[in-house]
């Protein structure tokens, strides 16, 4: 580990709170040496710091898991580079969209990672494929560009010309699903609140307003990570200063959510991709067309039935842990033409100290007489008495024939609530998911 890792990391620490107050009279250059040698030695990192508490030990780990987890990418600046090089023709990519276009596309040909990533590179590419006018020919002029760097793109892959055009047949496809519009948005981070433990939401100014509705995800990218874009909805309704809120949950395998929610930084900046439709979003008289979304009209199947015709049915959202975030923004939505229609929504937790996002819950709770907000416990017996056990189980105990049930949250959640609200009844059509997670 570079000793500029390690300062950024101790950067990281001085800015928090919480363990700042460890550092007084400690050496912090011995400490940064001790944590490089010991990073690189294998052993204990943290038994140069006297007096650290086991909790903020944990948390001094997670900053420091977050910094190893960066990675920094010569080999796509070389190969954004050569493509600039030899690519000089009108119509194609400007400089400063290269370098993302570039990692984007050896990330497709490496595999993309899980099925969600791979939608979210499509999505965007799709859009740079639209946008900057591309034809079926300029996939070989990019791809003989990037192939004297094929190798460091894509080390753990042969056969890359097959592997290329295999991929170029995806961003075509994807193009053909999604509409016309700026392929990227540049943000501005202006706010960060650690929420709870692994937890973050951030509020990001995008340099030209971003058009999403609620309910919809925007692929995100960070300059630490070209390449590799994550899904994320942000959780308010259209604003008028155009800021952005997404909540962000560190997962282990996570390299951007774990950056996102440990480096990340107010001022830092971010790419958001264009918003797509997952089958989570109120119905309103404009949609009459089809979702632009790259994954084989997965939204157009998540689409309710009748999802043209404009209604005002009563609402029960279904939320685990960040998957609040999207079921938070129809809320607003609502909230600005309520329409008659009541909305209940079930915020699932293990614990107390996992509802990260009670202080604004209470004050819409509070502010809107049609709305109630079911905080659902389930792994913490002492909460009596607020409801106890898992999101979905509450959720059938408030669900009411009519209302429309939206429901987010992790993969796990989403596996099992199909079966469970229509093993109850619950009409097929009446049912929303998210279709890409």
């Amino acid at each position: 580990m570079s000793r500029d890792a390690v300062t950024r990391w101790l950067r990281l620490v001085e800015a928090d709170a919480e363990l700042s107050a460890y550092l007084i009279g400690v050496d912090r250059d011995r400490l940064a040496a001790h944590v490089a040698r010991q990073l690189a030695a294998g052993g204990p990192v943290f038994d140069g710091w006297p007096g650290l508490p086991e909790a903020q030990r944990r948390r001094a780990a997670d900053y420091l898991a977050g910094v190893l987890s960066a990675r920094d990418h010569p080999v796509i600046d070389e190969a954004a580079a050569r493509f600039r090089a030899e690519l000089r023709g009108p119509g194609l990519l400007p400089e400063r969209a290269t370098a993302l276009v570039v990692a984007a596309l050896a990330r497709l040909v490496g595999g993309g990672g899980d099925r969600a990533g791979r939608l979210a590179l499509l999505a965007v590419l799709g859009r740079v494929y639209r946008r900057y006018r591309l034809r079926h020919e300029h996939g070989s002029l990019i791809g003989a560009a990037l192939a004297p760097v094929a190798p460091r793109l894509c080390p753990q892959q042969a056969g890359w010309e097959r592997r290329w055009w295999r991929a170029w047949a995806l961003v075509e496809r994807a193009a053909g699903r999604m509409g016309d519009g700026p392929a990227f948005w540049p943000a501005e981070v202006v706010g960060r609140d650690l929420a709870a433990e692994g937890i973050v939401i951030l509020t990001v100014r995008p340099w030209r307003r971003l058009p999403f509705r609620p309910g919809q995800a925007v692929p995100v990218c960070l300059p630490q990570h070209p390449g590799r874009w994550r899904w994320y909805c942000p959780a308010n309704a259209p604003r008028p200063d155009g800021t952005v809120e997404l909540h962000v949950r560190a997962v282990p395998a996570g390299t951007v959510s774990r950056t996102l929610v440990h480096e990340v930084r107010p001022d830092d900046l971010l790419h958001l991709g264009p918003p797509v439709d997952i089958g989570l979003s109120l119905p309103t008289a404009s949609d009459t067309s089809p979702p632009g979304c790259p994954a084989e009209a997965a939204s157009a199947r998540a689409k309710p039935v009748g999802a043209g015709r404009a209604t005002a049915r009563d609402l029960l959202l279904v939320a685990g842990g960040t998957g609040l975030a999207p079921l938070r923004a129809l809320v607003e939505q609502v909230a600005a033409a309520p329409a008659g229609r009541r909305v209940t929504l079930i915020v699932g937790v293990r614990t107390v100290a996992d509802l990260y996002d009670a202080i604004t819950l209470d004050k819409l709770d509070q502010a809107h007489p049609w709305l109630t907000v079911v905080p659902a416990f389930s792994h913490d017996p002492f909460v009596a008495p607020a409801e106890q056990g898992d999101a979905l189980t509450v959720a059938l105990n408030h669900y009411r024939p009519g209302q429309q049930v939206h429901v987010c949250g992790p993969a796990a959640m989403l596996g099992l609530a199909r079966g469970r609200l229509t093993a109850a009844g619950i009409p097929a059509d009446q049912i929303h998911l998210p279709a890409i997670w």
